[in-house]
């Protein structure tokens, strides 16, 4: 082989196509991944289909473009909490929880949904029950919208059309122009509520946390019953989660 880039040594190439798709915001061909690596064409090939069978990697509906799977990023959100900064990654939401007062979560894309990580729970005797390993829909939640937000307004429209926007409450965006506009507005904004969208009589509000290349890779959040906190209130407290997604993307990205 004749380019540094075709001596990667073979038990390192699986690992080269997943940093590929970790510095990718959309599904890929092998030839584009390829574009990246200059391996032998077949060579690519055959890893991918290998990271698809065993579940790494999935096909698009059309077959072409392979996308990081559940279990990829199931094994990406183990690695992120299980690290070296575990410590520090709860202490950032035991603070913004002492602050808020209310339950503190940190949540994480997945295939079907949103999925809480961690949390921080209030010690008010009244709560909502969303315990760590819960899913949640992308449409009405504020960590789904922070998510669907920090993707290009390409995907994102894709993503949106795509989707069962199943009303949940009164107030969950069911049609896709509006929803399209309102994470519109979480872009521009940094921030996203949810206003009774998922559950009645539950607000919430959240924000991304990213990397050192500004690229979203989950989201803090906290949510409140509307008896004991109205979307104004919760609102004022925005900053405590800016502050501390700041922190925790420069622990764990340090």
């Amino acid at each position: 082989m004749s380019s540094d880039e075709n001596r990667i040594p073979t038990n390192l190439r699986t690992l080269r196509i997943l940093e590929v798709f970790g510095n990718s915001d959309r599904p890929m061909t092998p030839t584009e991944i390829n574009q990246e690596l200059k391996l032998p064409k077949q060579t690519v090939h055959r890893l991918c289909t290998t990271l698809e069978q065993e579940g790494y990697l999935m096909r698009e509906k059309n077959g072409k473009r392979f996308q990081p799977s559940s279990k990829l990023k199931g094994l990406a959100s183990g690695i992120l909490y299980n690290s070296r900064n575990q410590i520090a990654l709860r202490q950032v939401l035991v603070d913004i929880a002492n602050k808020v007062r209310e339950t503190v979560n940190l949540v994480v894309p997945e295939e079907d949904g949103m999925m809480y990580l961690d949390r921080v729970e209030t010690d008010w005797p009244f709560r909502i029950q969303l315990p760590v390993g819960s899913h949640v829909p992308f449409h009405c939640t504020a960590s789904g919208k922070t998510f669907l937000a920090s993707l290009s307004s390409s995907l994102r429209r894709s993503f949106v059309t795509g989707m069962d926007l199943k009303p949940m409450t009164r107030n969950t965006f069911s049609d896709p122009s509006h929803f399209l506009e309102e994470l519109t507005q979480v872009a521009k904004q940094g921030y996203a509520v949810d206003n009774e969208e998922f559950m009645d009589g539950m607000i919430a509000v959240a924000v991304p946390v990213k990397d050192r290349k500004s690229r979203y890779c989950a989201s803090i959040a906290f949510h409140a019953p509307t008896q004991r906190m109205s979307l104004e209130a919760a609102l004022e407290c925005k900053e405590f989660l800016m502050n501390g997604a700041k922190m925790l993307g420069e622990e764990l990205f340090s």
